[in-house]
């Protein structure tokens, strides 16, 4: 019989950019420290292990865990591209759910070097690199990066079929900004008006360069635990994981001639249907989002992607600001990766932070008023989606 799983501690650093961090195993330490204390459990009361990174060696796992503590317990290092974090808070999860444990600690760390995500997804080896050259050769992409190529590639395709403005992609980097202004954590705390974004460098059309989002360094934790630990801890109507699901790519992602697919929207769509279904709700029910934003286009495709808005009705769904504050559901509070940062091995952690703290009610001026159910959604490409459902009851 599955077990519930619990949040009970979440913690992250202050994202930064490249060349100003400290050492990734004192951003981890500083993230775990900060999540055990949320917690109120000690570190010799975790029981396993998950540390999500992209950049790093073998078992810079260890050498980030071993910062909390040296108590011989199983270390995993995980590495699943942009979705690294939440690939480790599932795999923690599973571990409770499944009964193998009752207190495991996920952790997610980056630090990244300017220009990191420049070539991350350029393996022209792999069945998506592969995919990848045929869409350029035959549609003349130029020389921008590749991770621009295709997610600007996909927010093309999507304004050849309907009609959709520039000025769209464009809206969701204003309202961006505007939430991370309100958030300490984020790099990007000045807010931007849409003359702004759309004027800044174009790095692939539709795509500015305030469109895009930054490397950046940082790192999260989450501490999770079943409900047999957390009543003997004294800890009361604690956030939990309502559902979860993990998808790698389909055929269709490389065998249509689709940038969207290619990008992982069937990936996106499958995840969350599973979720919806497995917590017995559907997207009306969300309250607020933190979502892979990693360029504008994908934003807007993950809306669809997640049923927050019908296929084509994206547009629509940014102008009339049901986005945001006063709106249907509230995407990315944080700011997302656009603003807030993405350092790939943490922000899967930041992501469940962020809804854990709207959950409880203690995300400031973030705060989305009445919040009671959050849905993360977290991706990777080569390829690795994870959606997750939180409920606060």
């Amino acid at each position: 019989m599955k077990r519930r799983v619990n949040v009970i501690g979440v913690g992250m650093t202050k994202f930064v950019k490249p060349g100003t961090s400290p050492e990734y195993y004192e951003m981890a330490r500083e993230a775990g420290t900060l999540a055990l204390k949320d917690a109120g459990v000690p570190y010799a009361a975790v029981e396993q292990a998950f540390a999500g990174y992209v950049y790093g060696d073998s078992t810079c796992g260890q050498r980030a865990v071993y910062e909390l503590g040296l108590t011989g317990i199983p270390v995993v290092n995980v590495n699943n591209n942009c979705s690294t974090g939440s690939s480790a808070l599932f795999l923690a999860r599973q571990a409770i759910e499944g009964g193998l444990a009752e207190c495991v600690i996920a952790l997610g760390f980056e630090k990244m070097g300017k220009g990191a995500l420049g070539n991350k997804f350029d393996d022209r080896e792999s069945p998506m690199g592969q995919h990848f050259q045929v869409m350029v050769d035959e549609q003349g992409f130029g020389s921008s990066p590749p991770a621009a190529q295709m997610f600007g590639g996909a927010g093309r395709e999507y304004r050849w079929k309907y009609g959709t403005k520039k000025e769209t992609f464009g809206m969701i980097s204003v309202k961006a900004r505007k939430h991370a202004s309100n958030n300490p954590y984020a790099l990007f705390g000045q807010v931007l008006s849409l003359e702004e974004i759309m004027a800044s460098d174009e790095v692939f059309d539709p795509l500015t360069r305030f469109q895009c989002c930054p490397p950046t360094c940082g790192a999260g934790a989450a501490i999770l635990c079943s409900d047999e630990f957390a009543a003997r801890h004294g800890i009361k109507n604690p956030v939990y994981i309502a559902a979860q699901s993990m998808t790698t790519d389909f055929a269709s992602s490389f065998g249509e001639k689709s940038m969207i697919k290619m990008i992982g929207y069937d990936m996106t769509k499958s995840a969350a249907d599973q979720v919806y279904e497995a917590a017995g709700i559907g997207p009306e029910d969300v309250d607020v989002v933190e979502l892979h934003d990693c360029f504008t286009a994908n934003e807007l495709l993950t809306y669809e992607g997640l049923g927050l808005c019908p296929e084509g009705g994206a547009e629509k769904f940014i102008w009339d600001e049901d986005n945001t504050y006063g709106g249907k559901v509230v995407t990315n509070p944080s700011g997302g990766l656009l603003s807030k940062g993405h350092p790939l091995g943490a922000t899967g952690l930041a992501q469940c932070t962020e809804l854990v703290w709207q959950l409880r009610g203690t995300a400031d001026k973030r705060q989305v008023e009445g919040a009671r159910v959050a849905l993360q959604h977290n991706l990777g490409l080569g390829g690795a989606c994870v959606v997750t459902l939180y409920r606060r009851d």
